[in-house]
């Protein structure tokens, strides 16, 4: 058995590889899991096993045991278990090729990469050496910044005017990039060495460009300058804990008020949160995630209790971003201030988290006062204030109307006409399940039409009502799984579920297609992409279990179940099924669903 992966974090070109099925076996049986669980874990020895508390639930009582002569953990209190592997995956968030890496890396194995040329293993071997080199120099710069933080009194009171205390500045690694153009020269050896610039620390000056925020209007001569000067730092951390770039604030109202690193091979805004590193247990323990817009407001609520808030970088919340949180935590909760600016990032956050919303996840929208964002909230009203807001925070359901029904007179004929027009992409982004059946009812009932007619409008084939006689089927019937594969993108599915290491075989067009299906089946082909990102290729049989829990589990199931596993030419019949199901088009496809319910009433 081989396991595909590609690498997709930080952001370089698709690579597929395999790594042996052997070569896991023999990393797994020299790790030693006990080290790897004790980095994060403080463990005690207990007759042949180690103890601790459990990172993935909040508990009092050590119930999370590691047998190191078996390699694996266990924890009896919330039933997580698994390898080493595993425990890298869950916890840190790495996918498995980062987890197979780390683990391969610290017993001196290289991971074999069997598809790959000679050339292009050079290639991302540089890759990793230049990212590795460019992550010193930034935690050099992160030590020398937290060093001038000491001995700054003026970073230090304003800090202090913030509501902070010097723990949760050290907790979070806080530091102050001193004024001047060039002060990061006394901390490299190398001013002009081009990889400070790659890694965002220093840039090129132009002759007319004029120092930026908070250098007083400072005019450097041509050459270069420190990127962060005279700016209150915060280092920004990935998922397994390193200095990947950095955000400062500055201590007046100069502008921009905030900057990031910018773009590096390390540091992508589009794709990491500030404060997830951090909040990783918080997470677990408070059972959602609170995603803020600021740093200060990450910092800010960890001072008064709230430790699961993250922050977006500056940018919209992405779907990438929701799917990273979807890793820890099942529920999450957006804040945004009341103003309009709040409103339209609300909107993109919705539009971000409405294709990964299934039946067993919560979103929530929370809205502060225009005069508030979460920093001021918390510490002008406190704790419990901002507790009661998140509880009263909206539902993803209700902003989904909300927002389709904004600036409409829903008293009017026209205004709940709009209102439809405009719900339908949002309701269509959902992915198939009960939620976006009662989403669907609630904009209904809100438009004033007929649950039944306006799901022929939407394309939604309706089931049918059971009756005592069992003349017409009931909603179970007539949404049975089918035992055959009689659409395009049943037998697409059935050889994916097969062989889900197919899907990095099919080109990029082919998976915009296939997760934008106006069938049950663009959720499943959303779960294959993100399973073969974070956990590689597994059989069948591992599938059928780990989809067991989700809407369209049984119809998924039903598909693969009696039928032949596929022959190498099968790959064949796989990319003509997903060309025919191209030919067919969205009107088609939903059609095609329609006539099968038909045909089983």
């Amino acid at each position: 058995m081989v396991v595909s992966w590609a690498c997709s974090n930080p952001p370089e070109p698709k690579i597929l590889a395999v790594i042996p099925q052997g070569f896991i076996d023999d990393l797994i049986a020299r790790t030693d899991i006990g080290a790897v669980i004790g980095r994060h874990v403080e463990l005690k020895k207990s007759g042949g096993n180690l103890m601790g508390l459990c990172p993935f639930h909040a508990e009092k009582s050590p119930s999370f045991s590691v047998t190191p002569g078996k390699g694996f953990y266990y924890c009896f209190g919330c039933g997580a278990g698994g390898n080493a592997i595993r425990f890298l995956t869950e916890h840190l968030g790495l996918s498995f090729v980062e987890a197979v890496r780390d683990l391969a890396q610290a017993v001196n194995m290289t991971v074999p990469e069997e598809q790959a040329s000679p050339e292009e293993r050079e290639r991302q071997a540089t890759l990793r050496q230049r990212r590795q080199t460019l992550g010193e120099l930034l935690v050099k710069a992160c030590d020398f910044y937290r060093a001038q933080l000491k001995a700054s009194p003026r970073a230090i009171d304003y800090l202090k005017g913030r509501g902070l205390s010097g723990a949760i500045a050290a907790r979070f690694g806080l530091g102050f990039a001193p004024p001047g153009s060039r002060t990061l020269a006394g901390v490299f050896g190398r001013y002009d060495d081009p990889r400070l610039e790659e890694a965002g620390l220093v840039r090129m000056r132009e002759e007319d460009e004029a120092g930026h925020a908070g250098d007083s209007g400072e005019r450097g001569e041509r050459g270069r300058y420190d990127w962060f000067r005279n700016r209150i730092m915060f280092p920004i951390r990935g998922v397994g804990g390193d200095v990947i770039g950095f955000g400062g604030r500055v201590l007046d109202d100069s502008k921009p008020k905030y900057m990031n690193s910018p773009e590096t091979p390390l540091f992508s805004k589009g794709r990491e949160l500030y404060g997830l590193f951090e909040a990783r247990q918080a997470l677990r323990e408070a059972g959602y995630v609170l995603v803020v817009e600021g740093y200060m407001d990450v910092v800010a609520l960890a001072q008064n209790g709230f430790a699961n808030a993250v922050a977006t970088l500056g940018t919209a919340c992405t779907a990438e971003h929701v799917q990273k949180l979807f890793r820890f935590t099942d529920a999450v909760v957006f804040s945004f201030d009341g103003d309009a600016a709040g409103r339209r990032a609300a909107a993109r956050a919705l539009e971000a988290a409405l294709p990964h919303a299934t039946d067993l996840r919560s979103v929530k929208f929370l809205f502060l006062p225009p005069e508030h964002d979460p920093d001021s909230f918390v510490r002008e009203l406190g704790a419990e204030a901002f507790r009661a807001a998140v509880a009263a925070a909206v539902p993803l359901s209700r902003q989904l109307i909300e927002q389709a029904a904004e600036g409409q007179d829903l008293e009017t004929a026209e205004g709940r006409a709009r209102l439809v027009a405009q719900a339908k992409p949002l309701w269509q982004a959902l992915p198939d399940g009960t939620l976006r059946d009662q989403v669907l009812a609630e904009v209904a009932e809100v438009a004033r039409l007929p649950r039944d007619d306006l799901a022929l409008r939407w394309g939604r084939p309706m089931r049918r009502a059971s009756t005592p006689t069992g003349g017409r089927r009931g909603i179970a019937a007539a949404t049975a799984p089918r035992r055959t594969a009689r659409l395009p993108q049943d037998q697409v599915a059935r050889h994916l579920l097969q062989r889900c290491e197919w899907w990095d075989q099919l080109p990029a067009d082919d998976h915009e297609l296939l997760v934008a299906l106006p069938t049950w089946h663009c959720e499943l082909f959303r779960w294959i992409d993100r399973w073969v990102h974070d956990h590689g290729a597994e059989g069948w049989p591992v599938l059928r279990e780990a989809i067991g829990g989700e809407a369209w589990g049984a119809q998924a199931t039903a598909l693969v179940d009696g039928a032949e596993l596929p022959t190498e030419p099968a790959l064949d019949e796989l990319k003509a099924a997903v060309a025919q199901v191209r030919r067919s088009g969205p009107l088609e496809q939903a059609l095609q669903v329609a006539r099968q319910v038909m045909d089983q009433g």
